[in-house]
């Protein structure tokens, strides 16, 4: 499984200049690509829903957020969108590619492996970042 070099350079970019809120990769003709961008302004309904219903994809999501002492803080979520809906033979490949791209994606704080969007709420977030 090949990892387009724009994706490596696109996580580079949310995670030093915060140009992006979140980036939503795919897998197409054997190689993980950049499906969408969400600018800094968008929020995380908006990623969300960015997310297909029906088909796996992997995400990165740049989450702030405000610690109990009051310090303002980010993480860095991977996210593998694995919905029991989707072919079984796509959730056979996101699942078999997942470590070897998370490893090219450098700076990653938090892994999230959901496959309704109940398993990726806001709350459950907000708990694996603090």
């Amino acid at each position: 499984m090949a990892v387009h070099d724009d994706c490596k350079l696109k996580f580079l970019e949310l995670k030093a200049k915060r140009n992006y809120r979140f980036i939503i990769f795919k897998i197409e003709n054997q190689q993980v690509m950049v499906e969408k961008v969400g600018s800094p302004e968008e929020s995380y309904e908006d990623f969300a829903a960015s997310l297909p219903a029906d088909e796996c994809r992997y995400a990165v999501y740049d989450f702030d957020f405000t610690t109990d002492e009051n310090c303002q803080k980010s993480k860095i979520f991977f996210i593998a969108w694995s919905p029991d809906t989707s072919r079984v033979r796509s959730k056979m490949v996101y699942a078999s590619s997942k470590d070897r791209f998370k490893r090219e994606l450098d700076g990653i704080q938090v892994e999230l492996q959901a496959t309704d969007p109940s398993e990726m709420s806001l709350d459950i977030v907000k708990g694996r970042a603090l």
